[in-house]
């Protein structure tokens, strides 16, 4: 393959991408890089203030992208968003599943022991990053299974090959993500088409919305004991940054990975690699 076919194949012009969780920090700078690789975007997230920013830094890009108002909990908002991206853009040919997050009361402490954990809250961080990403692919896999074709990429999390302290409902959830990620991949190739394929990508340790203050303090920006212990058990020495994830996400969406399906991609800087010693 020359080079010329070889970047061709990370050209997305024409190709309608379905981010949910799209004005995430995570989702939201996925969407802008494959803004910039030609995609036509459609961003799903229950807050959509958040994409009148990322609309701007797509520039010129940003006529290709289009926000769309789902809780990725109700089955009828997605089929209704469902619905509203067909008739934006004619069809699917990806799914990412960028919504997920964690939140205090399902998170264990000094003065929050796992016994005491709210059923709410366990809950609600179980349902929002497992049944948050069944869901959009069964009303977005659907449309793939019945043209034929498409590509799935699912958000997992280090959490799912090394369970982190503190948040077990998290931890359950995101590895429950990974082993549905597999699933997937092998029932939709046999029962419908082998040329919808599902992967995930498994990031380490990225400062977001929901873990900010478990790693940095509040007030000083310092890191905390547990921001300290992540740092020195990644070899990289540092936490990822959002365009660490382009890569991997790009070329699991792109025909470069034809022949792969119910893989998950550690983008980790070496932390699961990484014994202590």
């Amino acid at each position: 393959m020359d080079l010329q076919k070889l970047t061709q194949q990370y050209d997305f012009t024409g190709r309608t991408v379905v981010i949910t969780g799209g004005t995430g920090i995570l989702g939201g700078e996925i969407a802008c890089a494959l803004a910039g690789c030609g995609a036509q975007l459609a961003m799903l997230d229950h807050q959509l203030e958040p994409g009148g920013p990322l609309l701007k830094r797509m520039d010129s890009h940003a006529a290709n992208a289009a926000l769309f108002s789902v809780d990725v909990l109700n089955i009828e908002s997605l089929q209704q968003a469902a619905s509203a991206v067909l008739d934006h853009f004619g069809k699917v040919d990806c799914l990412i599943n960028a919504a997920g997050g964690n939140k205090p009361q399902a998170t264990t402490g000094p003065e929050q022991k796992f016994f005491d954990l709210s059923i709410d809250a366990l809950r609600w961080v179980l349902d929002l990053n497992l049944l948050g990403t069944m869901l959009p692919c069964q009303v977005f896999g659907k449309i793939m299974a019945e043209r034929g074709e498409g590509t799935i990429v699912n958000i997992s999390s280090m959490n799912a090959f090394r369970p982190l302290t503190r948040i077990p409902a998290y931890s359950a959830a995101k590895a429950g993500v990974s082993n549905f990620t597999q699933w997937l991949a092998v029932h939709m190739a046999q029962e419908y088409s082998p040329r919808i394929r599902v992967n995930a990508v498994a990031p380490g340790f990225f400062l977001t919305n929901q873990n900010r203050f478990l790693l940095q303090h509040r007030d000083t920006g310092e890191w905390t004991a547990r921001g300290k212990a992540i740092l020195a058990h990644t070899p990289m020495g540092r936490l990822g940054d959002p365009e660490d994830l382009f890569g991997a996400v790009l070329w699991l969406l792109s025909p470069a990975s034809a022949f792969v399906t119910g893989i998950v991609v550690p983008i980790d800087g070496g932390f699961s690699a990484y014994s202590g010693v």
